[in-house]
């Protein structure tokens, strides 16, 4: 073999030596690499303003999407049904951490899926529902923000009987097939009766009783209404909207994106606020610690939200007192 041959050859051999450590190097850190799997009872449209909040939570705490974490997402539009197969692939793929987002329904099918892979989850009440032991200790594989729909509905209906006093029945859509649907229940009619108010209870779980459901309330003359807080109708929140004002229906709201979309009041958590706490703690999961050491936390934050806007659409009046008490008034 020739000088120029072997040299050849030498560089031939150098170079796939290279190349092969560049491999291997990139595949050593892509496995160092955490997977997060993402699992919501909402939809990824619906879901992008408190996703965009999620992530900023996780840079601040040392993890970008994309560079030294990756995610793999799968979205139930609403359906409860396809969550356990969601989440039991999410297991299968040996993700190192599961985020629980869209409530209760999502939690379960999580908690049922695995009991050795971390769980942070966004849920109400989660002590009354058995998703963990305690909110101090909370056991387990699962840790994360429990939301207090229930205990917010009784200011939600204080909020509706102020804009319209008038008013002996009102109407309260629940989702039957929510998980938290009783408790929820069983807050609005306590609410109702310290209010000496009428209280209609009517259901939808699936999109064609949406439009059924303001029928009911507009043939029981109700002009108010107030909105469950489930995964269901925030995938739908639109289309309620839509509703209410073909209906001339006075509605109160769990969540500040119902207002912004036009409905009239909204009052609750800050869902992108609680996103972020969520994401602290998957970054604090991912850097070691464990979810029976990381106490359950309330969110920190809560909004009302009058949109005067509808309110001159719909005629009516917000009390100069109401107005003064929100954290946001669309005009």
């Amino acid at each position: 073999m020739n000088l120029r041959i072997k040299r050849r050859f030498f560089l031939a051999s150098l170079a796939a030596t290279v190349a092969a450590g560049s491999r291997a190097a990139r595949a050593q850190q892509m496995a160092s690499v955490p997977l997060v799997g993402w699992v919501s009872s909402r939809s990824e449209t619906e879901s992008a303003s408190v996703r965009a909040s999620f992530h900023k939570g996780l840079a601040e705490a040392g993890f970008v999407q994309g560079q030294n974490v990756t995610f793999v997402y799968r979205w139930a539009e609403g359906r409860y049904d396809l969550l356990p197969a969601l989440a039991a692939d999410l297991v299968n793929r040996k993700v190192d951490c599961i985020f629980a987002a869209g409530g209760p329904p999502t939690v379960a099918a999580a908690k049922a899926a695995t009991t050795s892979i971390p769980i942070v989850f966004i849920a109400n009440n989660p002590v009354e529902l058995g998703i963990v032991a305690s909110l101090d200790r909370p056991g387990g594989n699962l840790t994360g923000i429990g939301l207090l729909v229930a205990d917010l509905v009784a200011k939600q209906l204080e909020f509706l009987k102020e804009v319209v006093p008038q008013a002996s029945a009102l109407a309260y859509l629940q989702n039957p097939k929510s998980p938290t649907a009783a408790l929820n229940e069983g807050s609005v009619r306590d609410a109702a009766r310290t209010l000496g108010i009428k209280l209609d209870v009517i259901h939808a779980s699936a999109e064609v009783e949406l439009d059924k459901a303001f029928e009911a309330i507009a043939a029981l003359g109700s002009r108010a209404i107030i909105v469950e807080g489930d995964p269901f109708f925030d995938s739908r929140r639109e289309r309620i909207i839509a509703l209410a004002t073909y209906h001339s229906v006075v509605g109160c709201y769990p969540w500040r994106e119902y207002a912004v979309l036009g409905g009239l009041i909204s009052y609750g958590s800050n869902l992108p606020d609680a996103y972020r706490q969520s994401a602290h703690y998957v970054g604090r999961i991912l850097k070691g610690a464990k979810p029976a050491d990381l106490p359950v936390e309330r969110p920190d934050k809560f909004e009302l939200v009058v949109n005067l806007k509808t309110a001159k659409a719909l005629g009516i009046t917000i009390p100069p007192t109401l107005v003064a008490r929100a954290d946001e008034v669309i005009e």
